[in-house]
């Protein structure tokens, strides 16, 4: 197994949203004997899973020989930590509901492992599945055709506007029903995904999922984030807009965002996970013509 190194330090941490932590004599398992107080926050931060940390102050660092223990900083038995692979998306299964009301997907067996025995050479056998479900179903994608005749579709959309995106999450209170401007306005957000998270992921496959009170992203907060530079945006929650009965059928967050060419990943799951900035966020979809929405395996890159 070889040489394995520990540190013990006293940490003071704090927290962008107030209040702070104090921590003496902490161990905690290191990749190798050399590592700088700013290395060794991140490791202490993620070992932790602590979230909006503003600042870790670490002093009376000292270096131990010594077993790991194991922790989240540092994989058991690895010489360096590795990135993380978030998963941002709900899974797709038969007769699942994503929006009340709209049809549910129907998974099947187009070709059975034994009906493919007779294809193939002895001990040769596959299975391929059938699907048939509307675009909208689970974790999805909104391009520009979604909303705007003869716009972008998922062809025309770019893998720039898709894929590795630096993302950048928006913690929205418990309680809000409305993101506007103000509660965007601390974020640098220009080339970035931005997303809202807002809890209400939890109730996904329930009733209360629909319900008239869950989050949305303002018509003038869309606009903030169009001047502002942002190149995708998503949310956990049901829909970007409103849709409770008062909103008039009107949706002013589709109708900005994709005029402007800003895809919409609605349905997401998970950000919980995330950290406030740092990470690199996809969720692309196949390029099938003349569709505007489609499901997306979205997902997000933490690198150490």
């Amino acid at each position: 197994m070889g040489e394995q190194w520990r540190a013990q330090f006293d940490a003071e941490v704090s927290f962008a949203n107030g209040g702070g932590l104090r921590t003496e004599g902490f161990r905690l398992d290191i990749p190798g004997q050399e590592i700088t107080d700013d290395e060794l926050a991140a490791v202490f931060v993620r070992h932790l899973g602590l979230l909006m940390v503003a600042e870790v102050r670490i002093s009376a660092k000292s270096i131990i020989e010594e077993p790991h223990k194991g922790g989240r900083g540092v994989a058991v038995g690895q010489p360096t930590p590795g990135r993380r692979l978030i998963e941002l998306s709900h899974v797709i299964s038969d007769g699942m509901t994503t929006l009340p009301g709209w049809p549910r997907p129907r998974v099947s067996d187009w070709l059975t492992f034994a009906a493919s025995r007779d294809r193939y050479a002895p001990g040769t056998e596959f299975h391929v599945a059938r699907i048939d479900l509307i675009a909208n179903t689970g974790t999805y994608v909104d391009t520009p055709a979604h909303r705007w005749a003869g716009a972008d579709d998922l062809t025309g959309v770019s893998l720039d506007r898709l894929a590795d995106l630096p993302g950048v999450v928006v913690r929205v209170p418990a309680g809000t029903r409305a993101v506007d401007r103000l509660m965007l306005a601390p974020y640098e957000v220009a080339g970035c995904a931005v997303l809202l998270h807002t809890g209400w992921d939890v109730h996904f496959g329930t009733e209360r999922y629909g319900a008239a009170e869950a989050p949305h992203l303002t018509g003038d907060a869309a606009r903030a984030l169009v001047d502002a530079g942002a190149v995708l945006v998503g949310i956990d929650s049901i829909n970007i807009d409103e849709m409770s009965p008062t909103a008039g059928g009107e949706r002013p967050a589709h109708s900005t965002l994709l005029a402007a060419g800003i895809p919409i990943v609605e349905h997401l799951t998970g950000l919980d996970a995330l950290p406030p900035a740092g990470f690199r966020f996809t969720a692309a979809p196949p390029m099938v013509a003349g569709m505007g929405t489609f499901p997306v395996r979205a997902f997000a890159v933490v690198n150490p």
